[in-house]
């Protein structure tokens, strides 16, 4: 598992990779997508928040192949929140805003170690606790938001609810109590996960189209 860095966030599935949900205000990012380029914007993105604030994300590879990725933030550095119901995120909370596995690699538990990832590094780095917002009911529109139900599942407990944009936190001190060493337990993970066959070499390196979440867009 790999900082996300301007290397490799080509490695990001392309529709994630072009998409400034996130990362810019609804009027600006209305105009990024129609006059401008959603990939420069996140790539400046990506490198202001670098080198102002440090790590925003984590890659996860098996044998080579990308096979999810997580990103997150400081509040400051993610405008769209505050444009959300159940928004703004915690002063003393980053945001995650985008976690999100292959469809072909989903099932391996590549997305709690992800998220453990992420509690691990803010918790090093003296982060009081890291918020998300949900998405309650996944599937039945595109959308950038986690299921609300994946991060309950790995720690994380409901702080304002609304019905479809839950906004959920978990404290990173509690999070450091998990048994589980998260370089070890993925280690052994990625070495217990076979590719899936593929009809050529060619096919095996392409990306494929995958749903937005979960993950989503960052």
């Amino acid at each position: 598992m790999a900082p996300l860095t301007l290397d490799n966030l080509g490695d990001l599935p392309k529709r994630c990779r072009s998409c400034v949900f996130w990362e810019l205000s609804p009027q600006v990012g209305e105009q990024a997508s129609r006059f401008g380029s959603p990939e420069l914007e996140k790539e400046a993105w990506v490198s202001e928040v670098l080198l102002e604030w440090g790590s925003c994300g984590r890659v996860v590879a098996v044998q080579g192949v990308p096979a999810g990725y997580v990103m997150y933030a400081p509040p400051s550095a993610v405008p769209r929140a505050a444009e959300l119901p159940s928004g703004p995120v915690s002063a003393d909370a980053v945001l995650l805003s985008a976690l999100q596995v292959r469809p072909e690699f989903s099932g391996e538990g590549l997305g709690r170690a992800l998220a453990q990832a992420v509690a691990r590094d803010l918790a090093r780095r003296g982060v009081k606790a890291v918020e998300a917002f949900g998405d309650a009911r996944p599937g039945t529109e595109p959308s950038c938001m986690v299921p609300a139900d994946f991060l309950r599942s790995v720690g994380f407990k409901t702080v304002r609810p609304h019905p479809r944009w839950p906004r959920l936190r978990m404290e990173l001190r509690s999070a450091l109590t998990w048994k589980e060493d998260v370089e070890a337990a993925l280690e052994q993970l990625l070495g217990s996960i076979t590719l899936p066959l593929q009809e050529s070499d060619v096919e095996k390196a392409a990306p494929r189209p995958v749903p937005a979440v979960p993950g989503g867009s960052a």
